[in-house]
């Protein structure tokens, strides 16, 4: 098995980032989901409530974010001696760092309703759940680990069932993965308690419940295209009320520091006999 793609989303929900290699360090990929759009008091807003944010592409410099929607541009800097604020991602409260008012301000404009751009800067303090990442696992902006991991081979399957039933296809970028693992075999990585890549130990320590992110073209935002949930509702629904809902991929926390590389090869080092549990439902 090999690494096939690597991506980061510096911007967090807005389009991703396609790289040929990453170091790795004990947050994952560097640069990846270091900064955040927020309502004016702090909480989080993602493609969830607001699925223009699809149309949002990045750049990432060392000093400033270059953000493009349409025809429109800005260049957003990253602030060094900032204004801060509490923000609140999920069950996560973090200090961050506030972005210049007029990039705040033009923000707004585009989005048609008052935001904010946040920063997770060397201030900022995030855990992942310790529950299953162990203690000090430190995150970003993620939804809640620190890596995503999806392979080719079920992605093959997921189509597999969605054209069974009229319903199209969709492609990996619905899924918005940090590592794409080449794999003939279709959730071989529900079998997987940790990989090895470069030297490096990944450990899976969640499988990742998807949403509604899923259903959106992630280059418009648009709904009006075919949609995998009614697939994953058929074959990957969690019958482990941990973790409910249709699920595809795997979180991962990284263990070491180093680089990979797209085409590295991925080893597994630790293996999970029993799998995860899922409900079985009529296929037909």
């Amino acid at each position: 098995m090999r690494i096939t793609d690597l991506f980061i989303y510096p911007l967090k929900s807005t389009r991703g980032i396609a790289l040929e290699s990453s170091e790795i360090d004990a947050f994952g990929l560097p640069g990846d989901r270091r900064a955040m759009i927020t309502d004016r008091d702090g909480h989080f807003i993602t493609q969830r409530e607001l699925p223009d944010l699809a149309r949002i592409g990045v750049q990432a410099g060392p000093s400033q974010l270059h953000l493009s929607m349409g025809d429109k541009q800005m260049v957003a800097p990253i602030p060094m001696a900032a204004k801060r604020m509490d923000v609140s991602i999920w069950k996560s409260i973090v200090n961050a760092a506030v972005a210049d008012d007029a990039s705040n301000h033009q923000l707004s404009e585009w989005l048609g309703r008052d935001v904010k751009l946040v920063f997770f800067d060397q201030d900022a303090k995030r855990s992942a759940s310790a529950e299953w990442a162990g203690e000090g696992a430190p995150v970003t902006f993620a939804d809640g680990y620190q890596i995503l991991v999806t392979t080719t081979g079920s992605l093959r399957a997921l189509n597999a069932d969605l054209e069974t039933h009229g319903e199209g296809r969709v492609g990996m970028e619905r899924f918005r993965p940090n590592i794409v693992v080449d794999t003939e075999e279709a959730w071989k990585e529900d079998h997987w308690a940790a990989i090895e890549i470069g030297g490096i130990r990944f450990d899976l320590v969640k499988p990742c419940a998807r949403c509604i992110m899923t259903t959106q073209d992630q280059s418009t935002g648009s709904r009006d295209v075919p949609n995998p949930m009614p697939a994953m509702g058929r074959i990957r629904m969690s019958a482990d009320r941990r973790v409910p809902g249709p699920l595809f991929g795997w979180n991962v926390t990284p263990r070491g520091t180093g680089r990979i590389t797209v085409g590295d090869t991925v080893r597994v080092v630790e293996e999970r006999p029993e799998g995860w549990t899922f409900k079985v439902r009529n296929r037909a």
